[in-house]
């Protein structure tokens, strides 16, 4: 097969499944604070987007070196926490596999810091499979914002119309549409009700046959 299709992979919720740490690391962390969030600020108002547009959301005007410092202190937390190894998306591994036998280019875009993206890929060992990795430092709006993975198939020589996003939350939905991709849901931190519009959706990879998703897509 040519390089015609590319496949764009969000980190969190997609590759591993991570948001359950967060959650309780978010939690741990507001609570040394004296921040409270409910269970719908998580998953609207948190996940898939990046510490530096939502930690502002609850502490309000502060510095840079302040916000800086709050992002730095919670990954930390996150990190010590959680094992990636332990809470890979099943059939993860196999599907990027079955994409580099298909000569189909990979590139990973999160709104993760890139120390969380390097730990996690590095603890897997799949770095190796995406010819791009993107993170927040190199975006500037985060997601709902395309900009990710707008640059995502710029990396790739490819309009995003022939792009695959990988995506578990809202926002990373809606800006892998508004980037004008086509995006397939994975069901671990939302329903496919609430993912919306997607080309498909799958609870993980394995449930996925690559051939029968091209044809979708085609």
């Amino acid at each position: 097969m040519s390089t015609s299709i590319g496949a764009i992979f969000d980190m969190d919720g997609v590759i591993v499944h991570s948001n359950p740490a967060h959650e309780e690391t978010i939690i741990e962390f507001c609570e040394k604070y004296d921040r409270d969030v409910s269970d719908e600020f998580l998953r609207n108002n948190i996940f898939g987007r990046t510490n530096k547009e939502w930690i502002p959301e609850l502490f309000g005007d502060i510095t840079g070196d302040t916000l800086a410092s709050y992002a730095d202190e919670k990954e930390a937390m996150f990190r010590e926490r959680f094992d990636p190894s332990s809470a890979m998306i099943d059939g993860i591994v196999s599907f990027l596999d079955q994409l580099k036998e298909k000569s189909i280019p990979c590139v990973l875009a999160t709104s993760a810091p890139g120390a969380n993206a390097d730990y996690i890929l590095d603890a897997l060992n799949i770095r190796s499979h995406f010819k791009t990795i993107l993170d927040s430092s190199h975006v500037n709006l985060g997601k709902p914002e395309p900009e990710v993975y707008l640059k995502a198939a710029k990396s790739l020589n490819l309009p995003p119309s022939q792009c695959i996003v990988f995506e578990d939350s809202l926002a990373g939905v809606e800006a892998g549409r508004r980037a004008g991709a086509h995006v397939v849901g994975i069901t671990s931190t939302h329903t496919s009700e609430e993912l919306g519009d997607c080309v498909a959706t799958y609870e993980n990879f394995s449930e996925i046959d690559l051939d029968e998703l091209l044809e979708l897509i085609d």
